[in-house]
């Protein structure tokens, strides 16, 4: 059921803001804020006929306005011109602002434009689960290219670490055969050197 949208204003920066939508927190969604301003009195409901008709015709769409002006609330607003003006000043330009004239909302226009504000919340819903997706899709990118990197990784160590083994058993092998090569020499050696001395020995 198309929910009946109410008109909400708040003011950030440079700006009035004013929003039709069908709840505080959606109102809060669209401005992007991070706290609840209505709680903290920064926001409000508002039946200004002038700007419930110019947010009614612009369902869900952030309309703004120059921060302390009474002009109409428009989808793009120029920053005020008098920041640093004299506040006598400041109240003239605000006496002297255009009155505009409010439009009736009847009940037709509300029910389009709350089924206006439902379409562009799903059109919203929708590209944020596109972008979900898209997102995901790149996490899984990535974490299928870290697995494969760091399985090509692993392969590599265990085929070095399998190497290595095979070159230290080599080692070892070498170095019990250059072990048992030196005591076979030692025996022979003693046995030859025994032998030329008795050798000697009878020659003189």
């Amino acid at each position: 059921m198309t929910r009946k949208l109410k008109t909400y204003q708040t003011s950030i920066g440079f700006f009035d803001l004013a929003v039709a939508a069908p709840s505080m927190k959606a109102a809060l969604d669209i401005w992007g804020a991070d706290s609840n301003l209505f709680h903290q009195g920064f926001a409000k409901e508002t039946d200004d006929p002038a700007i419930v008709s110019a947010t009614i015709a612009h369902p869900g769409t952030v309309l703004r306005r120059a921060v302390g002006t009474n002009g109409a609330f428009e989808e793009t607003s120029e920053l005020p011109k008098d920041l640093a003006a004299p506040k006598k000043v400041s109240a003239l330009r605000k006496r002297a602002a255009p009155r505009v004239k409010a439009a009736k909302v009847d009940n037709v226009q509300a029910r389009r434009a709350a089924a206006a504000f439902d379409k562009q919340r799903r059109k919203r819903e929708a590209d944020q689960r596109k972008e979900e997706r898209a997102r995901t899709k790149e996490r899984e990118r990535k974490a299928a290219q870290v697995a494969n990197a760091q399985g090509a990784f692993d392969a590599a160590e265990q085929e070095h670490d399998a190497r290595e083994a095979a070159i230290q058993g080599e080692r070892d092998e070498i170095d019990k055969r250059a072990e048992a090569e030196r005591r076979r020499w030692e025996q022979q050696r003693e046995k030859l050197a025994a032998s030329l001395h008795r050798v000697k020995k009878g020659g003189d």
